[in-house]
């Protein structure tokens, strides 16, 4: 009564691995039920096995990117690759994957190389270029093959090598010892915290003073624009300029040694003016000195004195 219940333990996986379907017209000795149905084990993987190529699921160990389309594609991307061997490095087979571009028509191919323990793409794509330097970095680099197997062959170049170690060790001892008393210094939690707020009452400080000769620049100026601060460069541009006011207090000076009307020059508007004057005034003068016969005593009194309209002697 009820449905037999599955043994603990086996789940679908297992299930579907061991109960296979044997049609009622098999024999043990037709073989298996693939040989029975004539298809491959791999099924639509191995749809090219005839000529050397399995198809398998590819991971890229690498970023690259696509000749055709040009897009990056990321390290860890799957694809269905066609797997061939193509050679041998000693006894090591050197694999190589086909593959279609997911964003593009493009094939590219990646091959293995056991040498260096690594991948090389062989056409339709590039590799991005991750690789940096161990003495660059500052930091602990790997013995590579060559160097392994002349430690563990080479005696003499084994104590070297731990001599030259202990030598690098002695040398990082002091100043291992300087970090070590840093970071001694710096446990007191107050002290820390003192530090850094009167950093931060120093930067408030300069700010606000910055800010206040800023604003005075601007009120002096008239701007409301930021101004910002003074540079090496804007010094230099500053010395380079050179403002020439020779001509124009030459110019000042002349204009002032010389009077309104320079008789000097006869040619000018201004020696042209005096003629016009002196002409006007002895024009005056001889007509009050004829007003002078008819009018009488008076007249004549005043015409023994006459007042010039122009002080000439003073220019």
């Amino acid at each position: 009564r009820g449905a037999k219940k599955a043994r603990p333990g086996r789940n679908m996986a297992e299930r579907k691995a061991v109960n296979k379907y044997y049609p009622p017209d098999w024999r043990p000795e037709m073989g298996s039920v693939n040989t029975y149905h004539g298809s491959h084990p791999l099924r639509e993987r191995a749809r090219k096995l005839h000529e050397g190529i399995m198809i398998m699921r590819f991971e890229l160990p690498f970023n690259i990117w696509c000749a055709g389309c040009g897009n990056h594609v990321g390290v860890g991307v799957r694809y269905n690759a066609e797997k061939t061997q193509v050679g041998k490095y000693y006894s090591t087979p050197i694999f190589q994957f086909r593959m279609k571009c997911h964003l593009c028509d493009n094939h590219f191919e990646i091959r293995t190389d056991p040498k260096n323990y690594d991948y090389t793409v062989v056409r339709g794509a590039s590799r991005k270029n991750e690789k940096w330097e161990h003495k660059e970095g500052e930091t602990v680099s790997i013995a590579d093959r060559e160097e392994t197997t002349k430690l563990s062959n080479d005696a003499m170049y084994r104590l070297e090598h731990g001599v030259g170690d202990k030598r690098k060790a002695e040398d990082a001892t002091p100043r291992i010892e300087q970090i070590k008393k840093l970071q001694e210094s710096k446990l007191d939690d107050f002290s820390l915290n003192q530090l850094l707020r009167s950093r931060l009452r120093e930067e408030k400080r300069q700010k606000a003073e910055e800010a206040a000769e800023q604003k005075r620049l601007q009120d002096k100026a008239g701007i409301n624009i930021p101004i910002l601060k003074e540079s090496s460069a804007d010094i230099a541009a500053a010395k380079k300029i050179k403002f020439s006011r020779g001509s124009e207090d030459k110019r000042k000076l002349h204009i002032r040694a010389t009077g309104i009307f320079d008789k000097k020059q006869p040619g000018s508007s201004s020696s042209k003016a005096w003629n016009v004057l002196k002409r006007l005034d002895s024009s005056v003068i001889r007509k009050k000195s004829e007003s002078g016969h008819h009018g009488g005593k008076s007249s004549q009194q005043q015409d023994k004195q006459p007042l010039p309209l122009v002080d000439y002697d003073s220019s």
